[in-house]
């Protein structure tokens, strides 16, 4: 499905100039250096091909002939374009003896490979090819601070003073779709996307734009050892796919992940890298990833120039909001209208992996995400309108890092379990139950630093509402008889108490005692409580009154201390401490006067 899917895709992506579909057996490549010759094949110079983008030098994105550079570790030459190795025999000055005779090994079946092809191509560009490949000594490469800076990327052709690449030449292009037509057509057999019997091809174009693959790209179907062939089928053979739709289907997807409209398309979160589609342009498919990416911690909407950006997120924040009502300003139809997301990850840096795919209508689609939203809804801990505020729509992303430690104050996403980001993804979107792994990462994490915030709080409150099947109020609820949240509150109070009477202390009553008040409160509670009253009496005034009234009402409705608390109960302890250390300091509205009687005249 999820080939055929991309497959179809294909249609509406080439007929948009946007995206930079390329046609079959062609594809587009980064290219970062140019070989420029003269007519006889004298070197001009190797020229930067790249472009400055943000003042940041970034490869040029050409068309070149091929699928793509073959993967594996023989000598597989390109037509006309390739790396600094093949084109130059070029290595780095501080290669070893072995890497630098594979470039002399590679650039010389480059070279036989264009000499060869010299009597089937009688131009004179190409013929100037030749002349440089016969004549070029790739000890002369080594002086290039050019390629010495690059070390990657590919390189291509040109004849001084001509306009356009080599390969980019009427005479070239029109030999190549010949040559590739006639060449690379494998037996037939039947497609198994388009169930045709059509050529089918034996190895399929790389993917790029995955997170953790090699830059040549990654394949997702490929069988390169004999344990994974069948009836005597080799490498892909044993997964038959035309030509054609090997194309579609890669070229599809390559758009979305590395092509020029990949940022609405293509999401990185932790090891996984997503990939989102609709089957018609909309504007959820615009918004959709970018606000994944950020929730609603983005720049205000009235710092945003452009009005036609603005308009779809408050459209799309409106959805979310109202519900229902709002869904006809992002599709006219939402119910008819399909998504696609895919989630891929790179397990080796030539292979690529499916997490998981799901596919539905976009009003499935704003419903899974509004019940997302609104079972972890919870009171802020600086609030919406903060200098530094929490986000009403936390990204997934700000979730995860909440399962990993901190370096200097951020949080090492590195240490984000492999399988988690793909599994939070696939129950937010799928409205399914979040993964048990990232409820444990959240509550180690709490025991380990001792921290309760808005996004951690966030996540225990989703995974009691849906998980545990749990009725839970956004702030703080002082008739909830919950032995585990009265306990929560009631450690809150205590951890607030010490820091009334004493102020900034070295270890705190949370410092010492939270890991074990969560989990046997029954072994703490009594010396806290003690603690309590000596604490107590360095208080004064109304909050000494105060405090005192609190701790009656959370400790009215315990009868008794319970021994130990299940994970639920943990969740439930925790945020009771975050509801009510919440409450401590959110501020009171102020009572309005009571104006005084009027008097009545009758009287």
């Amino acid at each position: 499905m999820i080939l055929r899917a991309l497959y179809d895709l294909y249609e509406r992506l080439v007929e948009d100039p946007e995206y930079g579909v390329a046609p079959p057996n062609w594809s587009y490549q980064r290219v970062t250096f140019i070989v420029v010759i003269a007519t006889d094949g004298t070197l001009v110079e190797i020229a930067d091909a790249r472009q400055f983008v943000e003042g940041k030098p970034r490869p040029r994105r050409v068309l070149v002939p091929g699928t793509g550079k073959p993967s594996g570790s023989g000598l597989n030459p390109c037509f006309l374009w390739d790396t600094p190795g093949y084109l130059l025999g070029w290595s780095p000055a501080d290669a070893d003896s072995a890497t630098r005779k594979r470039a002399l090994n590679t650039f010389a079946a480059f070279r036989e490979r264009h000499l060869a092809l010299e009597p089937q191509i009688p131009t004179a560009t190409y013929a100037a090819v030749c002349r440089f490949l016969e004549r070029w000594d790739p000890c002369a490469a080594d002086d290039s601070a050019l390629l010495a800076e690059i070390l990657t990327g590919y390189g291509v052709f040109q004849i001084r003073g001509q306009p356009g690449f080599v390969h980019e030449q009427p005479e070239v292009i029109q030999w190549w779709d010949r040559f590739a037509d006639n060449t690379e057509l494998g037996p037939e057999g039947q497609c198994l996307i388009t169930g045709d019997r059509a050529p089918i091809a034996r190895l399929h174009p790389p993917l790029k734009g995955i997170a953790g693959a090699h830059t040549s790209g990654a394949t997702i179907a490929g069988f390169n050892s004999p344990a994974y062939w069948s009836y005597g089928l080799s490498q892909s053979f044993n997964a038959p796919t035309s030509h054609l739709a090997a194309h579609r289907y890669t070229s599809s997807l390559n758009a979305l992940l590395d092509g020029p409209r990949k940022g609405k398309h293509r999401l990185v979160v932790g090891s996984v890298t997503i990939a989102f589609w609709t089957d018609r342009p909309s504007v959820t498919e615009d918004i959709f990833l970018p606000f994944l990416a950020q929730g609603s911690r983005t720049v205000p909407l009235s710092q945003i120039q452009d009005e036609i950006v603005r308009a779809k997120i408050e459209a799309f924040l409106r959805a979310l909001r109202i519900g229902q009502e709002a869904y006809g300003e992002l599709d006219r139809d939402p119910e008819a209208t399909t998504y696609f997301i895919l989630g891929l990850s790179a397990p080796t840096p030539k292979r690529a992996a499916v997490r998981f795919f799901h596919s539905a209508t976009l009003g499935s689609l704003l419903r899974s995400l509004r019940r997302h939203y609104s079972d972890i809804a919870i009171q802020p801990e600086y609030g919406h309108d903060a200098q530094y505020p929490d986000p009403e729509f936390p990204p997934p992303i700000l979730l995860l890092e909440e399962t990993c430690p901190r370096t200097r104050g951020k949080p090492d996403r590195d240490a984000i379990a492999p399988l988690l980001p793909a599994a939070l993804l696939q129950s937010i979107v799928a409205g399914e139950r979040y993964p048990p792994m990232l409820l444990a990462a959240v509550m180690r994490r709490i025991v380990a630093d001792r921290i309760i915030n808005y996004p951690r709080a966030a996540i225990i409150k989703g995974f009691l509402v849906r998980n545990f099947r749990k009725e839970v109020p956004m702030s703080l609820d002082r008739t909830r008889p919950d032995p585990a949240y009265r306990l929560g509150r009631l450690f809150a109070a205590l951890e607030k108490t010490q820091e009334d009477a004493l102020g900034a202390v070295n270890a705190s009553v949370r410092d010492r005692f939270y890991a074990a008040a969560s989990a046997t409160p029954a072994t703490v509670f009594p010396r806290l409580l003690r603690t309590y009253q000596h604490h107590l009496a360095k208080l004064s005034g109304g909050l000494k009154v105060n405090r005192e009234r609190l701790m009656q009402d959370i400790l009215a409705e315990l009868d008794a201390i319970p021994s130990h608390l299940l994970l639920a109960e943990q969740c439930l302890f925790a945020l009771g401490y975050y509801h009510q250390m919440r409450e401590f300091f959110t501020k009171t509205p102020p009572q309005a006067p009571v104006a005084a009687p009027v008097p009545n005249p009758d009287n």
